[in-house]
């Protein structure tokens, strides 16, 4: 949490996180949305469904400008949430979502 109180979006899940020079993106994942439904595993290396949970997962939570393009594809095709998703990528540098970003304003549209 940031100093003023306000939990940012490269706040969530970034105890462990590599410096944001080297992975300036990052991925919010609402695994408790997911239905199951593979299309960001379609459309991204970087994503896998789990065949004891029917669910899908991310092999990695941070990265780089090679593997942008991919990532938010998988974000946005998307079903969850009425097409709003429940993958989130997020610039690490400005704290805006990029994808699947459906207030088009960077905020983030994570359900918590």
């Amino acid at each position: 949490m940031s100093d003023d109180g306000i939990q940012r979006a490269s706040d969530v899940g970034s105890a462990d996180a590599p410096p944001v020079s080297e992975k300036p993106y990052k991925i919010v994942f609402e695994a408790n949305k997911c239905f199951g439904a593979g299309k960001c595993a379609e459309v991204s290396d970087n994503w896998e469904m789990s065949l004891a949970s029917g669910i899908a997962k991310p092999n990695a939570y941070f990265f780089d400008e090679a593997d942008l393009e991919h990532n938010v594809r998988a974000a946005e095709v998307c079903p969850a949430k009425k097409d709003d998703g429940c993958i989130h990528i997020i610039d690490r540098r400005t704290d805006e979502e990029i994808a699947p970003d459906p207030h088009g304003d960077g905020t983030l549209s994570v359900d918590w």
